[in-house]
């Protein structure tokens, strides 16, 4: 049954409010109605124990050309492991690599764009993941910067994972048979964030077995985690003068399941996420050894979280897990 929608329509108003402050534009005057979730999804099982990759993955780039509904266009970029040398630069339609890799969906925040984030991404892709990062309709860079749109969002990505995962069984697709279907994570950076959280709260993907959130508020989403466990990890600068900490902190307190926060004291918006420096390889390392526990079911790389937060003392980690 679906929920009364007058709450869903203050909450976007709210949305408008806590994230404008992202865009280097305002919501475009024309309001959205805002869908009404779906039902709450069946439980998925948890991630079976594993060994994450010990080594270094050559990266490839390839992109998808998606439409939910023929009137919302979502150009997908997916970075994955690919056959080559690690380290070098990412390579357009490269050979994927042998084996078969989860799979991580990431949402850019407002007048962002998927290659706004490629120092991260790739990291993870370099680690044995496949990331699958749309850019959005009315949010991404260049577009009518609708805030409110943002609630539409959630549904795009549900749709995005429906077509990557059906890759692993589509013949003479590159990724055909490299896909952990049975694995699969969703991240995102601030609107984006909200976006990741809407996917565990309102409007749950059965199918995510974890979640990474950067910068985000559950502001128009809300924090009613639900179904079965799926871990979070939330990370967020004290300094940030866009979403307050103290709005990433909230969520973190209502995530129920096992969960871990990294704080980073002199850390802002989102700068470590958007280039190479000591803050983005503490974030990336980070999220890294969370993703190889959550979807690899790798106990070590949970065991090295901690150090991996405590590096060069940007940093402090709060775990639950």
């Amino acid at each position: 049954m679906f929920r009364r929608r007058t709450p869903v329509l203050l909450t976007a108003a709210l949305l408008a409010t806590g994230l404008a402050g992202c865009s280097t534009q305002g919501p475009s005057p024309g309001t959205t109605t805002p869908p009404e979730p779906p039902k709450v999804a069946t439980p998925a099982p948890r991630v079976p124990a594993g060994t994450a990759p010990a080594e270094a993955f050559a990266v490839g780039v390839r992109q998808l050309k998606l439409n939910r509904g023929g009137d919302r266009p979502l150009p997908v970029t997916l970075w994955y492991p690919a056959r080559g040398t690690a380290g070098e630069a990412t390579q357009r339609n490269a050979t994927a690599a042998t084996g078969r890799f989860p799979v991580v969906a990431f949402s850019h925040g407002l007048s962002g764009r998927p290659a706004d984030y490629q120092a991260l991404l790739t990291r993870w892709a370099a680690a044995g993941f496949v990331v699958a990062a749309p850019a959005f309709p009315h949010t991404g860079k260049g577009t009518d910067g609708n805030v409110l749109d943002v609630l539409n969002q959630p549904a795009d990505v549900s749709y995005v994972l429906d077509k990557v995962l059906a890759l692993d069984a589509k013949a003479g697709d590159p990724l055909r048979g490299r896909l952990a279907t049975d694995r699969v994570a969703a991240a995102g950076h601030s609107a984006g964030g909200a976006t990741t959280i809407g996917l565990f709260t309102t409007w749950r993907d059965k199918r995510l077995a974890a979640g990474v959130v950067f910068a985000g508020t559950g502001v128009g989403v809300g924090t009613a985690f639900a179904g079965a466990a799926a871990p979070q990890l939330i990370v967020h600068g004290q300094a940030d003068k866009v979403v307050d900490y103290a709005a990433g902190k909230a969520v973190y307190d209502a995530v129920p399941w096992p969960k871990a926060m990294l704080s980073l004291p002199k850390g802002d918006h989102g700068r470590a996420l958007l280039g190479d420096g000591a803050a983005l390889r503490v974030v990336s390392d980070t999220t890294v050894e969370f993703l190889r526990w959550a979807l690899y079911g790798d106990e070590a790389a949970k065991d090295r979280l901690p150090a991996e937060a405590a590096r060069s003392g940007l940093a402090t980690l709060d775990d639950r897990l």
